[in-house]
C-alpha cells in the first residue's frame, strides 16, 4: 500500500473516531452536563463551539461567522490534502514524521469542518484542570491536530540544529 493511501486511511480513521465520540457525547450527555472522571483533573462536558480555535469568532453574527469559518477551514483542508499528496517519499536512512503529522491534522480538520458545516458548531467534551489551571474543552479532532503539529515541530528541530552547525 502506498504511503499516500496509508496517510489518507489514517486521516479517515481519525475522522471516524472523532465522529463516533461526538455522536456518543451528543446522545449521552446533555449540553453543559458535567461528568467528573478524575476529580480536580478530568471531566467530560458537552459544549458546542460556534467559533474557531478556542472560540475565536464565536460572538460574530451568524452568516459572517459561518462564512469566515467555513472558507478558512475548507481552504486549510484543501491545502493539507495538496501538501500530503505532493510530499515525496522519505530518503533512505531518514524517517520523517511529516506524512503521519499531515494525516492526523487532515483527519482532525475534517472532523471539525464536518461539525461546522452540518451542525454550525463543533462539539467539545474533554475538559482538563491542573493546579487551578483550566484548559478549554476540546475533542478528538483537536487532539489529532495538536499531535500532528507537534510531530511537524519535531521534524523541524533536527533540521534546524544541523543547519546551524553546518551539517555536522
Amino acid at each position: 500500500m502506498s504511503a499516500r493511501i496509508s496517510a489518507l486511511l489514517l486521516a479517515a480513521g481519525v475522522l471516524a473516531l472523532d465522529r463516533a465520540t461526538k455522536i456518543w457525547i451528543q446522545r449521552s450527555v446533555s449540553p453543559w452536563e458535567t461528568i467528573v472522571v478524575i476529580p480536580g483533573f478530568f471531566q467530560i462536558i458537552h459544549t458546542e463551539n460556534r467559533g474557531i480555535v478556542f472560540g475565536l469568532f464565536s460572538e460574530a453574527e451568524g452568516l459572517l461567522r459561518t462564512a469566515v469559518v467555513l472558507v478558512a477551514a475548507g481552504g486549510a483542508l484543501l491545502a493539507l490534502i495538496a501538501w500530503l499528496w505532493r510530499l515525496p517519499e522519505d530518503p533512505p536512512g531518514r524517517r520523517s514524521h511529516t506524512r503521519l503529522a499531515l494525516a492526523l491534522i487532515l483527519g482532525g480538520a475534517a472532523g471539525n469542518l464536518y461539525d461546522r458545516f452540518f451542525q454550525g458548531a463543533v462539539t467539545d467534551f474533554l475538559d482538563f484542570h491542573l493546579a487551578g489551571y483550566h484548559w478549554p474543552a476540546f475533542n478528538i479532532a483537536d487532539s489529532a491536530i495538536t499531535v500532528g503539529a507537534g510531530l511537524i515541530l519535531l521534524d523541524l528541530l533536527p533540521a534546524r540544529r544541523n543547519a546551524a552547525s553546518g551539517g555536522r
